[in-house]
């Protein structure tokens, strides 16, 4: 019998594309797919997959909220991330909120299916370069640089409204993808420029249109 994969990405060609190349294995087969949270979580309960594979970016609320969610009515279904945004940055993260494996988008076609199956083993799949900066990190300690402000410094939810920002929206926009109000999103916006060192909220978009391009830089 094959296992059965929820794909969920916001991107109609890659779930069209991750459709094709699972669908011709012998021991794998999309079920169905969703291009944000609240479709995802409609096809948990009708289509019982064996594994979810989710971007970091959606329509809405992101990947990360949407692991965390699953996490809190299935501390078993296993997770599998694919994403443009660097894993330096973001693989971590989304082991703590429960995923049980991380892969950027430009290894896919190598790799996903090796992460899929392992996964689907009890495993945990991430590169070899994530591995050992892990490993490197729980044995001499996290370093960061003086004065230097980092991404690590940023809570999850800092961490997406930096890429809305990035990605161009407005206030409003964000608060309105995000359920949240504009008091709430402007109060994130103040804990980012304090925490980045930015003086304003104009360096605060060039920073997040900055940071944006260099994930599409990555996907490319």
């Amino acid at each position: 019998m094959k296992r059965k994969v929820l794909v969920v990405d916001d991107h109609p060609i890659v779930r069209e594309g991750l459709a094709q190349m699972i669908n011709r294995e012998p021991d794998l087969s999309v079920c169905g797919d969703a291009e944000d949270m609240r479709g995802a979580v409609q096809l948990l309960d009708t289509l019982r997959p064996d594994i979810l594979i989710l971007d970091i970016s959606l329509k809405g609320p992101d990947g990360l909220d949407l692991v965390k969610h699953i996490r809190a009515r299935d501390p078993e279904l296993p997770v599998l991330i694919l994403s443009m945004h660097d894993e330096s940055i973001y693989a971590e993260r989304a082991l703590r909120a429960g995923a049980n494996g991380y892969i950027m988008k430009q290894e896919a076609t190598d790799n996903v299916l090796v992460a899929l199956r392992r996964i689907l083993s009890h495993e945990v799949y991430l590169s070899s370069r994530v591995t050992n900066k892990m490993l490197h990190q729980f044995v001499g300690g996290r370093t960061v640089e003086a004065g230097k402000p980092s991404l690590d410094d940023l809570s999850d939810r800092e961490l997406e409204v930096l890429r809305l920002i990035g990605a161009g929206r407005g206030t409003l926009q964000i608060a309105e993808e995000l359920h949240l109000s504009i008091k709430t999103v402007e109060s994130y916006q103040a804990h980012l420029k304090e925490k980045l060192l930015l003086k304003n909220s104009r360096e605060l978009v060039q920073y997040a249109i900055s940071h944006a391009l260099g994930a599409r830089e990555a996907e490319a």
